[in-house]
């Protein structure tokens, strides 16, 4: 499929009747919005002095070849030292250094590191709550999740939860809604999933559980001669940029989009509390607007470089394909059976996803009234 036609087809699905979704929202009790992060937009705070020099050390689920999402670490910590000359230094360690990358959360939990740069929904098998602060399929873009997060409640409803794990989170990043992933052969209809081994995690990998797929977990570094050999059949990661890194064009051809699954995944740092607790104020503030500069600039940072590299992955022979209308209304179903379903036995899940529904229902609705309409037009536009 060429690029042209998948703009044309990229305003498809605009939902109707907003003004009825809208309205069905009804009004909601306006949240009291976060404090804004003290150096974001209103500038970095000046320098105090008097204070002590703190080194801390933060380990990262990513390698340092994948530069964006990797990338995010280095750029808080970097403007950490430039806020306060210096003395607050966090040292970041790529994964594995320090503990392998599925392990920060724990690593930070018993304060072996201070902090780490990962998603939330990695460690979705101690709890499936874990998936709300990162993204679960079907759920908010990534402008949809820095609302939720700052203003709609989501941030004490996350820290709620995450303090039965020793941490509290701050927002470090966001790499945009994900590709689908690459299939060696093309996919159709749901009865095309069925037995197809699929490298995924997590509750995405639970949905393709449901639609008849062997969903898979394997480690970076192994997906490509995974993928070479015909041990799995397809693999999702996240999208252009980083994919065309790994090569998995040469071996699987067929992109498919969206990630369903990843619609806006918000990358976190989690802190030791206690860690955090014996912090000056002036580090705390200067910690939130440095992970404030990181959740901004990855975003944009994905913006740049995607069209780019999609661009290039196109004109070696990638074959772009929408999943279809069937694939995706089974997901759908089956994602939010699977969140009814856990919110009937988990009251942990249940309290947020009961919030975070609303959230999503309000904020679909309005997306659907000016973002989508211009969007449409203009990416179909000549």
């Amino acid at each position: 499929m060429e690029r042209r036609s998948f703009l044309q087809k990229a305003g498809a699905g605009l939902v109707a009747g907003a003004a009825v979704g809208l309205a069905a929202c009804g009004k909601k009790e306006e949240a009291a919005p976060a404090a804004a992060p003290t150096g974001a937009a209103g500038g970095a705070p000046a320098v105090q002095t008097g204070l002590p020099e703190i080194k801390w050390r933060l380990t990262s689920s990513f390698p340092k070849s994948l530069d964006t999402i990797y990338g995010g670490a280095e750029v808080m910590a970097n403007r950490l030292r430039a806020i306060t000359d210096g003395k607050f230094d966090i040292r970041v360690f790529p994964a594995g250094e320090i503990v392998p990358g599925l392990q920060a959360l724990d690593a930070v939990q018993q304060g072996t590191v201070e902090l780490c740069h990962t998603c939330s929904y990695y460690y979705v098998g101690k709890d499936k709550t874990f998936g709300f602060g990162t993204s679960v399929p079907f759920g908010m873009n990534a402008r949809q999740m820095n609302a939720w997060i700052m203003f709609g409640g989501g941030q004490q409803l996350l820290d709620e939860f995450y303090a039965n794990y020793n941490v509290l989170s701050l927002m470090g990043g966001n790499t945009g809604t994900q590709m689908g992933g690459w299939y060696r052969k093309p996919v159709k209809t749901v009865a095309d999933l069925q037995g197809l081994k699929i490298r995924i995690a997590g509750l995405g990998g639970e949905v393709f559980s449901r639609l008849g797929a062997i969903p898979q977990q394997i480690a970076g570094g192994d997906i490509y001669p995974s993928l070479e050999k015909g041990t799995i059949d397809a693999a999702e990661w996240v999208g252009p940029y980083d994919d065309e890194k790994l090569g998995f064009y040469k071996v699987a051809p067929n992109y498919y989009y969206p990630g369903w699954w990843e619609p806006g995944p918000v990358v976190h740092f989690f802190i030791n509390r206690d860690a955090w607790a014996k912090l000056p104020k002036f580090y705390q503030e200067a910690l939130r607007a440095a992970a404030h500069e990181a959740n901004v600039t990855m975003m944009a940072s994905y913006d740049d470089k995607n069209p780019q590299a999609l661009a290039r992955l196109l004109s070696n022979g990638v074959k772009l394909e929408a999943y279809s209308d069937e694939i995706m209304k089974g997901a759908y179903k089956a994602a939010f059976d699977l969140y009814n379903e856990e919110a009937g036995k988990n009251p942990a899940w249940k309290k947020i996803f009961t919030e975070w529904d609303k959230y999503r229902r309000s904020q679909n609705a309005w997306f659907s009234v000016a973002e989508a309409t211009i969007d449409r037009f203009l990416q179909t536009a000549r």
